[in-house]
């Protein structure tokens, strides 16, 4: 993991920050899956509070080659100013940026009244810690391509280390183990 490139979003009146944001995720997911890619991972580095404008994406410059040949940005190539590979610089920390998921969710409790495992009281007290226990972290709302609903992909961004930790990413550019450069 020695390049990267960074795609820096352009939001206008028809096209705000958050939804081009999303759909760029989107597409970068889609490409990721089309490649077989494992060897992209992908951070934030404007992060605050909110996830920023710039995505950066890290991999070995083959791979960023492959992701680029593909043109998937397509029609939000006009929203975005997309940088070539740059090599990473030589003092940078690492983290893990992954998935952060809630172990109460929606899902679960239908199923859990499916099953009929908890009754209709139980399941209001389960909604209430449900609400109460929310993630606070930041997230892109994205589309289901097997059932067409909206969910949400939260992010968690580990401590900064001083060495990196090689390993795969998921499609979505994300990993529990392998670390990105933090620059």
């Amino acid at each position: 993991m020695d390049y990267y490139i960074d795609i820096t979003l352009k939001p206008d009146a028809e096209m705000r920050e958050n939804i081009l944001l999303n759909m760029v995720y989107a597409k970068l997911h889609k490409a990721l899956v089309d490649l077989s890619c494992t060897a992209i991972g992908v951070s934030f580095p404007d992060y605050r509070l909110i996830l920023g404008k710039r995505i950066r994406l890290h991999g070995a410059l083959p791979e960023l080659e492959k992701l680029q040949a593909l043109n998937w940005l397509s029609a939000l190539v006009g929203y975005c100013d997309v940088s070539v590979a740059q090599k990473i610089p030589q003092q940078v920390q690492y983290r893990i940026i992954c998935r952060k998921q809630s172990n109460m969710t929606q899902a679960k409790l239908n199923r859990l009244l499916k099953r009929g495992t908890i009754t209709l009281e139980q399941a209001h007290v389960y909604k209430e810690k449900m609400f109460i226990k929310g993630l606070a972290n930041p997230y892109v709302e994205l589309k289901s391509t097997s059932n067409s609903e909206q969910y949400r992909r939260y992010f968690e961004f580990g401590e900064l280390q001083p060495e990196p930790v090689v390993g795969t990413f998921d499609y979505f550019g994300l990993s529990k183990q392998a670390t990105i450069p933090w620059f």
